[in-house]
């Protein structure tokens, strides 16, 4: 299209130099930004296009993990969740087993926080999880950076997950950052905790998802929270910070420190992605419609638990099951069934209406490569299509979750940006007929439509163009040198991170958690 345009006249840009004039002028046009409601893909919008599941599935699905919560149970719950559960009607059973009865599920299911709004630092970037609406991000615990150049992973380290999260801040393509990597370089768990959470909230002034190894290290982090924030008050009431939290250990089993976060966290207003992350074959059935039940009834379970500490706190109905290549037990995060999975998974949030949030864009694929864009593309736009409300891990992941990779970042971004248009559909009404359109160039016009004035117009708000993807000739990439697209990555990596550091945080705050807190990030120069 935009090589097309080169070769017409276009109203109101010189063509003085012909053709390269007038396409760096056209180039430059295209480059200026362009008011947020009229981008082609923004954050939030609605699908709801693929469904692998009937409604008689969903219902299935749905009593099948009821009868499991109500006969099976939960395994290992700590004596906090025993009381709180069994006050409000669940049973403890003599075999260790918290059981569920069908009311007080649906009751739950019932009084849930629904239409919750995750928030950023900068207002701009807050999310509303309601409905279909998708929105794209990072996550994961990668202990590895994947070094494109020499084709190397090494240990991820506190400083690579700051520059993650300055990268993530310039992608408008990816909506939130949730830590995708572990500092390596620290050992002590409050510690870690501590500098994973300032970090992220340092590196980004979008919506932060962050984990906790241990209860111990909540209260600390509360406290930073609300020094950035202006107050606890300001915090609670915009918390900007959500915790992911792995409550289960499948199958079926509560896990005792993530529980004791889990209710510090509830207790201090941070909203919640309650985790189940079983994988098929290995820690949850080996039929795709049976990893879902158990993924739901686990779900559900913490969802119990959660408003039985506070009645509608914001949860999100985070059900990630996992793949295994049943060949090897290794996970398969990059596969056609994890797709399946991940879109299934946001019907069944759909079904309870419920915000949702599972995992898309774990590349198998130990680089950013041809395998690397097929697996990333597939699994994030079926999710993005079924109306998921949060993909988690859909940028910059490889080797199943174990890597990292800033480039895949920066790629990924682009990719994105197609599977948010396929998330945007097709607009029918009498203007997009394009009626009047047809009839003026067949009748008056050149007989084409490259110069008519709605294609001009549509150029910015109707498609969307790669920021680093390829889209010139054979001809001009020669002439530009045959780059290719992770070179391409890697000059654009270097570049946002020689910018200036982000100024989200004053550097008063900066300076009043440093004095409290060991924080091992060198010091930003300002």
């Amino acid at each position: 299209m935009s090589r097309l345009l080169d070769e017409v006249e276009v109203p109101g840009v010189e063509r003085s130099r012909r053709r390269s004039g007038g396409r760096e002028a056209r180039r430059a046009m295209r480059a200026a930004p362009i008011d947020k409601a009229m981008r082609p893909v923004r954050p939030g919008m609605s699908s709801d296009t693929y469904r692998p599941l009937s409604q008689n599935d969903m219902e299935r699905i749905h009593e099948a993990a009821l009868t499991i919560l109500e006969d099976v149970g939960m395994a290992q719950p700590i004596e906090s969740c025993i009381e709180v559960c069994t006050a409000i009607g669940a049973d403890y059973g003599e075999d260790g087993r918290l059981r569920f009865p069908r009311n007080l599920v649906m009751d739950t299911i019932r009084k849930a926080g629904r239409n919750l709004t995750l928030h950023g630092q900068n207002r701009s970037h807050d999310m509303t999880l309601a409905g279909h609406r998708v929105h794209f991000g990072t996550a994961g615990a990668a202990v590895h950076i994947v070094d494109v150049e020499k084709r190397e992973y090494r240990e991820s380290v506190l400083s690579d997950l700051y520059d993650a999260a300055r990268i993530v801040e310039t992608l408008d393509n990816v909506h939130f950052f949730q830590r995708p990597l572990v500092a390596r370089d620290i050992e002590d768990p409050v510690d870690l905790d501590i500098n994973t959470l300032y970090a992220s909230v340092l590196g980004t002034s979008k919506h932060v998802g962050t984990s906790f190894t241990v209860a111990e290290s909540v209260p600390k982090c509360l406290e930073i929270l609300h020094l950035v924030a202006g107050g606890e008050e300001a915090f609670r009431a915009r918390p900007f910070v959500s915790n992911t939290n792995c409550f289960v250990v499948p199958p079926l089993r509560f896990a005792e420190d993530a529980c004791a976060v889990l209710e510090e966290c509830v207790r201090g207003g941070m909203p919640v992605l309650l985790l189940s992350a079983g994988q098929a074959g290995a820690t949850a059935p080996a039929a795709i419609a049976g990893a879902v039940v158990q993924a739901v009834a686990e779900v559900l379970a913490g969802l119990v638990y959660v408003n039985a500490l506070s009645e509608g706190h914001p949860a999100i109905f985070g059900t990630w099951p996992f793949v295994s290549d049943l060949r090897t037990g290794a996970m398969s995060g990059g596969s056609g069934e994890q797709a399946l999975l991940s879109a299934a998974c946001a019907q069944m949030s759909h079904f309870y209406d419920l915000p949702g949030g599972a995992a898309a864009g774990i590349a198998d694929s130990k680089v950013p490569d041809v395998q690397s864009g097929y697996e990333k593309g597939i699994t994030n736009v079926l999710a993005g299509l079924s109306g998921l409300n949060m993909v988690y891990e859909s940028a910059g992941m490889h080797a199943s979750l174990l890597g990292f990779s800033f480039e895949s970042l920066i790629i990924d971004n682009d990719m994105l940006g197609q599977c948010l248009r396929c998330v945007r559909g097709i607009e029918v009404n009498d203007e997009t007929l394009s009626l009047p359109t047809i009839t003026d160039v067949c009748t008056n016009g050149p007989g084409h439509f490259l110069g008519h004035e709605q294609t001009l117009a549509l150029m910015e708000t109707e498609y969307i163009y790669p920021v680093i993807g390829d889209r010139t000739s054979p001809k001009e990439w020669v002439e530009k040198g045959r780059p290719d697209i992770v070179e391409t990555a890697i000059v654009e990596k270097n570049r946002i991170l020689s910018s200036p550091a982000p100024g989200h945080v004053s550097a008063e705050t900066d300076a009043a958690i440093r004095e409290r807190f060991d924080i091992r990030l060198a010091a930003l120069e300002r």
